[in-house]
């Protein structure tokens, strides 16, 4: 099936797991990215549970910490 990671199509399995996906994506600090499936965002509660859908778009958003002097 054909999913969009980060902009780029990718040809995946059938019933491909987020969970798997991350690690095959690499994503490094898996516990501190949050990932929009589809423009939603996905609880970590539920991550473990969601299995990838034909045309799902996936996005891993890393947040920076950061401030002012």
């Amino acid at each position: 099936m054909t999913i969009t990671v980060s902009g780029n199509k990718k040809e995946v399995k059938d019933g491909l797991t987020l969970p798997e996906l991350i690690a095959d994506e690499k994503v490094e600090t898996p516990e501190y990215v949050t990932v929009s499936l589809n423009e939603e965002f996905v609880s970590k509660a539920n991550e473990a549970s969601v299995v990838l859908k034909e045309g799902d778009v996936i996005e891993f958003l890393y947040f920076m910490g950061g401030g002012q002097y």
